[in-house]
């Protein structure tokens, strides 16, 4: 018999909140840190009754189960939204306002209002609900590890569809992340339309404006 692993913590975790919050949605991102690409947002809300099998931090589990599992949350969530912030959004706005602003877009966009909206990290998007901060809240929430599932897969999927149109940068190897390969690419070809250039300074200098 195959063995199943239910983090029932999580679990846990909403069921109690769920006696003061019927409704709560659990919100996270994706992409804050790369040199490149829109940031990904989600939220996510999911029954009391709603157990799914590996749900844990999206960072803890394989590219292959995390695919598997997109495809369980967005089947079995009785609400989700996936929302970005672009890239020039980023630029203009900085990383923080505009994840937060993408955050903003995600939860309205669940067509159900939440009575507490659980935000992963220390930082929360104005909405027009309730809401908390909850740290490591991918590793403590269900609905927030159901959350961090969707952005996180809906990212690297749209980065591979960057990687097919600029082949040079190598995007569906590292995500838009800075790594020294990334580092090398930019170096050789210059920034693309879809570098988020406040971020190239460091690297590039001057001719990153």
């Amino acid at each position: 018999m195959a063995r199943i692993i239910l983090h029932k913590e999580l679990f846990d975790y909403d069921t109690e909140l769920r006696r003061e919050f019927p409704v709560i949605c659990g919100v996270d991102e994706a992409g804050r840190g790369p040199l490149a690409g829109d940031v990904y947002t989600a939220a996510v809300i999911l029954d009391d009754e709603t157990l799914i099998d590996y749900l844990n931090d999206s960072k803890k589990i394989s590219e292959s189960r995390r695919e598997m599992l997109y495809d369980e949350v967005i089947s079995r969530a009785k609400a989700y939204c996936v929302a970005t912030a672009s890239v020039e959004e980023i630029d203009t706005l900085n990383i923080l306002n505009a994840t937060m602003l993408a955050m903003k877009r995600a939860v309205e966009g669940l067509g159900i209002k939440p009575d507490m909206a659980l935000v992963d990290g220390n930082r929360l998007p104005e909405l027009d609900c309730p809401a908390r901060c909850v740290i490591k809240g991918d590793a403590t929430s269900a609905s927030i590890a159901a959350a961090s599932v969707l952005a996180k897969v809906s990212r690297d999927r749209y980065m591979r569809e960057i990687a097919a149109k600029y082949p040079e940068y190598c995007f569906d190897q590292h995500k838009g992340y800075g790594t020294a390969l990334h580092c090398e690419m930019l170096k050789k070809y210059g920034p693309s339309d879809i570098h988020r250039r406040s971020f190239l300074k460091k690297i590039l200098g001057e001719s990153s404006k």
